[in-house]
């Protein structure tokens, strides 16, 4: 899986055309509230590939055609109100997915477990995909997935 080439390189300043500010229109980036800010840049560079911006807090990375935004926990904010931040308290429960789209599951999984990722099994074949589990440090569940081609089963 070939990574833009911005983001290829791993020690060098950025400009801010990087970040996610588009000119027009909209771009996504996924905001993850994490336990340790400095702890998650590290999974996520060491481990998954992606390229440090801005170390934070909050940290923000260029991961191949997204950004992640890694925010500490915290209480209710001016703009939020009553909400505080968390990360996952509890395994068990899903309420957000970090969704992968690869192009060889089979590559990322031998890749990524070599540098420390634990996933929850190997790649499982479904009827129209190639999917596998693992979470980050804070517990967040990243689900990396290869779809199938048509007229294979």
């Amino acid at each position: 899986m070939k990574q833009h080439s911005q983001v290829e390189a791993t020690d060098r300043s950025f400009s801010n055309n990087e970040l996610p500010m588009p000119k027009e229109g909209v771009a996504v980036a996924h905001l993850l509230i994490v336990r340790d800010v400095a702890r998650s840049l590290r999974f996520y560079k060491d481990v998954l590939g992606a390229h440090v911006l801005l170390e934070g807090p909050p940290g923000i990375l260029c991961f191949h055609n997204s950004w992640l935004i890694l925010s500490a926990e915290g209480a209710a904010t001016d703009d939020r109100r009553g909400v505080t931040a968390r990360a996952p308290h509890a395994a068990a429960t899903l309420t957000s997915v970090l969704n992968l789209r690869v192009a060889d599951i089979y590559d990322v999984y031998e890749r990524w477990r070599s540098r420390g990722a634990e996933f929850l099994t190997p790649p499982k074949e479904h009827k129209s995909e190639i999917r596998c589990y693992l979470r980050d440090p804070d517990g967040h569940l990243i689900e990396v997935g290869q779809a199938k081609q048509q007229g294979k089963r």
